[in-house]
């Protein structure tokens, strides 16, 4: 793969990262405090707030319309122009002009209309807003605060109320639709009551997890959760419903209080009320999508439904919910069906009308079928039903109630232990690996990066124990680091001959071509060939001698190869030349160089064995004489590890330094051999013991 589609690969995952990422940003520094306060309330909530908005911005216009149709519209309803402009396209008539107060008042048919217009604007912004919180990383209650609360369901005691009338066939599966049934409730009260995202899932078979976020009163929860849904059968008023509706439509900012009563009781009669009628939204939460008049009197209590199943109708195939009543229920449902045949039949969960229907005939029997939706509505349908017989006591087990402040403090020093982490981490880096540590520092901001990019993909909730693992995680990552960058040194070292090819050797001639071309012309192939310049790179690069200053290597060979074209000898002048570079490499604190030397009769016996051959420079030993050269090394380094704690550089002449290097390095890897040569008069030279005594 080359370096073109490793880069477009690179981008690509990035790009993917920060579309995951893209909505924590959003939520967490993108959203005003106000918006936030407002996309974790309800559903109805929002609604309601939308609509208040909205009714308040028509006022404004419709005020601004009373000083002259021909006025300017405000700035803040700037956008306005362009949604009149639209509908005006849309409705096929010549867009004006000027958009004046009137030109756009006249643009919508009614109030209604126009009133949607803001509430939509509102609205959108909002649930554009929760919909970035759903997919953004979450805080946990240790941040965020709030409370979470452990709920105990007694499954035997739905049983047995339930065993008694003979009804329950399969407990397992009554059970496993009681905990449905008694979790779907539960969502339902606590998003009625208006609090912020709640958490509700099961945990085990009869307990029920809750985290409320935010500031709640724990008695006001308490007696929510306890609290039992109530259920019965209404009938509608057809005739005050299309009087009531034809009203509100005409005057739907002033029908209803701040309280949600009507402000003008006289248009129902005194026998009905208005209920609203709601549907699951694509939340899976209540909306209101209008209302109905019902009457007071109730004509069936839930308490007389058995079971309730969605089953399909015979003839059509379609879906339709199934429940039977039990004797009593069953007697007065059919009386009050015979008496009111063609009149719609509402049913009313928890003060919500769920669904309606129109009586046909007289349904006997105590079994009674409602067809005529989809079957998402007829499964809604059948939970609500569920809810007047699935009776699960429950019980609170366990309370726990955090703080905010303290979760904002921890949010706030986890974030500083971060930051401070990483800062130190990266100067650890750049001053141990100076230019491979800006590498490590790029991963470990990526690392964060795409970290941060799961835990928004996934839609996790972050913790206080998450934060120090993230903290954990940026150590680990240098330590991963340190070996990787330690690891690929040794493997380039290793084997550069087999890295570095001729193309690499061409690369950086193009490379110093650029800066000054004079220099290649005359060096190569005038002087020297490019396998003996690749054969001199090889050789320094084998001994951790860098070949960065690229310029200064090349006018030294040109200097150099005039008296020698011999890559050994060549790479040895070039070592002299970069004396500073290699001492400072492997000098300890207080600028020592610790070093081992050879001893007299070592350094005669290799100097006289050192020959020139067509392999390159070497010594002809007898395999004794290696042995004992080698142990002898081995021990001596050993024994002065243990003395000064630090591992010694070898030091001796320029003549024997390169073939005693290739003969030690294949048995010890880690050898350092310098030359005398090689030494700057900025540091101080440390003999600390001397290799062979006795050689023979």
């Amino acid at each position: 793969m080359n370096k073109r589609a490793r880069l477009v690969i690179l981008l690509a995952v990035l790009a993917i990262c920060y579309a995951f990422l893209y909505p924590s940003v959003k939520w967490y520094w993108g959203t005003p405090k106000e918006v936030q306060a407002l996309a974790l309330s309800s559903l109805e909530n929002i609604r309601d707030y939308a609509t208040a908005q909205g009714s308040k911005d028509v006022k404004a216009v419709k005020e601004a319309a009373k000083t002259g149709f021909d006025a300017k519209i405000d700035g803040k309803y700037a956008w306005l122009e362009k949604a009149a402009a639209k509908k005006y396209k849309l409705a096929k008539q010549p867009v004006p002009t000027e958009m004046t107060v009137g030109a756009i008042l006249d643009a919508y048919s009614s109030e209604s209309e126009f009133l949607e217009e803001f509430t939509s604007r509102y609205r959108e912004q909002i649930l554009k807003a929760k919909k970035n919180y759903q997919n953004s990383v979450k805080l946990g209650l240790d941040l965020s605060g709030g409370m979470n609360i452990i709920v105990k369901a007694d499954l035997d005691a739905a049983l047995a109320a339930q065993e008694e009338s003979n009804v329950v066939t399969d407990k397992e599966t009554f059970k496993k639709n009681a905990m449905a049934n008694a979790i779907e409730n539960l969502s339902s009260r606590i998003d009625r009551y208006g609090l912020s995202e709640p958490v509700i899932r099961q945990q085990g078979e009869d307990r029920i997890y809750i985290e409320i976020p935010g500031a709640a009163e724990a008695d006001s929860i308490n007696a929510l959760i306890m609290g039992k849904g109530i259920l019965n059968f209404r009938l509608v008023d057809d005739d005050a419903t299309d009087k009531f509706l034809a009203y509100y439509q005409q005057h739907i900012t002033t029908t209803f209080n701040a309280s949600g009563e009507l402000v003008d009781a006289s248009i129902i009669p005194s026998d009905c009320e208005i209920i609203g009628h709601y549907t699951k939204d694509e939340y899976g939460l209540d909306e209101r999508i209008g209302y109905l008049v019902v009457k007071k009197d109730v004509a069936l209590e839930g308490a007389h439904i058995k079971t309730a199943e969605v089953g399909t109708d015979q003839y059509t195939n379609r879906p339709e919910v199934d429940f039977v009543l039990d004797s009593e229920g069953a007697e007065i449902f059919a009386k009050f069906t015979a008496a009111n045949k063609g009149k719609s039949l509402a049913i009313v969960s928890d003060n919500k009308i769920k669904s309606y229907a129109r009586i046909s005939d007289a349904i006997t029997g105590g079994r009674v079928a409602i067809s005529g939706f989809g079957l998402e509505e007829a499964q809604n349908l059948q939970k609500v039903l569920q809810s007047a017989w699935l009776n699960v006591p429950l019980s609170v087990e366990s309370q726990q109630v955090i703080g905010a402040s303290l979760g904002e403090q921890a949010i706030n020093q986890g974030i500083k232990a971060i930051v401070v982490g990483l800062v130190l981490i990266m100067i650890f880096m750049l001053i141990w690996y100076k230019g491979a540590g800006v590498n490590a520092i790029v991963a470990q901001v990526l690392n964060l990066y795409i970290m941060f990019s799961v835990l928004s993909a996934f839609n996790l909730t972050l913790s206080l124990s998450s934060i120090a693992g993230m903290i954990l995680t940026i150590g680990m990552a240098v330590d991963a680091t340190d070996v990787l960058v330690t690891h690929l040194q040794e493997c380039v070292r290793k084997h550069v001959d087999e890295v570095m090819t001729k193309t690499d050797v061409l690369k950086l001639m193009e490379l110093v071509r650029s800066q000054d071309p004079t220099l290649v012309n005359d060096l190569v192939p005038a002087i020297i060939s490019t396998s003996d310049l690749r054969k001199i790179f090889v050789n320094l690069i084998r001994e951790k001698v860098s070949i960065k200053d690229i310029i200064f290597v090349f006018e030294r060979l040109c200097d150099y190869a005039r008296f020698s074209k011999e890559p050994d000898i060549l790479s040895e002048r070039l070592r002299a030349a970069l004396g500073r570079q290699i001492c400072l490499t492997n000098v300890q604190e207080d600028n020592i160089l610790y070093a081992l030397t050879l001893s007299p009769e070592w350094e005669k016996i290799l100097d006289d064995s050192c020959q020139r051959t067509e392999l390159g420079t070497m010594f002809l030993l007898n395999p004794m004489q290696v042995q004992d050269l080698i142990e002898s090394t081995a021990m001596t380094l050993m024994r002065a590890h243990q003395n000064i704690g630090k591992q010694p550089v070898i030091l001796c002449s320029p003549r024997i330094r390169l073939p005693l290097f290739q003969l030690l390095e294949r048995h010890i890897p880690t050898i350092v051999v310098i030359s005398y040569s090689e030494l700057i008069t900025d540091i101080r030279v440390e003999a600390v013991d001397t290799i062979g005594e006795n050689a023979g």
